[in-house]
């Protein structure tokens, strides 16, 4: 495959964040390969949210992939055994799911390189965010550096780039990029354990980082809420 064509691939979770590293992609002139997992998780809501999305932004194509992260369980999003917690904690929370976002690039970086894409986007943030390990600019720094002695483009010296347009942004200053590109929160589904309506619970973490966010942003919520 050549293409003259700017591409990326864009990970999609259906959340706020995913939703406006899409959005910053597009606006950046990428073409954008969209990519969700259904993995288990405890709310599919937010999948049906990523469809919408993809569909709203007009994406070149958006892929589901099907894992079975809930085999190994270990999370309260992937293990129904564990309760997803209320209150905040400065340890990371049960609600991190192990290697998730390793699992996630591995396949997005397989994607990329047969698109012949130069860059992958994902949605991390370092700032307002639960303490995820899979979060922090160190582990995209070395997710990278291993990408480009793993895969053939890399060692020819056309090294595949990690994106993360969100990683220095509080949530606020993101709401307001996305909002200044069109993003459409109304669609998005945040909250760990939604019901299946795609309301939010209002309780757990990332639904307070979220409210927060837009109260902060001086921006209407638009969250359903149960």
């Amino acid at each position: 495959m050549t293409t003259t064509e700017k591409r990326a691939v864009v990970l999609l979770s259906g959340g706020l964040d995913s939703a406006t590293a899409l959005a910053m992609a597009a606006d950046q002139g990428y073409a954008c390969y969209v990519l969700s997992f259904d993995y288990g998780q405890r709310s599919l809501t937010e999948l049906n949210a990523a469809r919408q999305i993809a569909a709203e932004q007009k994406v070149a194509e958006h892929r589901v992939i099907r894992l079975h992260l809930e085999d190994f369980g270990g999370s309260a999003l992937t293990d129904h055994s564990i309760d997803v917690p209320e209150d905040e904690t400065d340890e990371i929370p049960v609600t991190y799911v192990p290697a998730r976002n390793t699992v996630f690039l591995s396949l997005a970086l397989g994607w990329a390189e047969v698109l012949e894409a130069d860059a992958i986007f994902i949605g991390v943030n370092a700032v307002d965010y639960s303490g995820y390990p899979d979060c922090r600019p160190e582990y995209i720094a070395a997710f990278e550096t291993m990408a480009n002695l793993a895969t053939k483009r890399g060692v020819s010296g056309d090294p595949i780039r990690i994106e993360t347009p969100l990683i220095d942004l509080t949530k606020e200053q993101i709401i307001q990029e996305g909002t200044r590109l069109g993003v459409d929160y109304g669609l998005t589904v945040s909250c760990y354990q939604a019901d299946d309506e795609g309301r939010a619970c209002g309780v757990c973490d990332s639904c307070r980082l979220r409210a927060k966010g837009f109260t902060d942003a001086g921006v209407d919520d638009p969250t359903r809420y149960q």
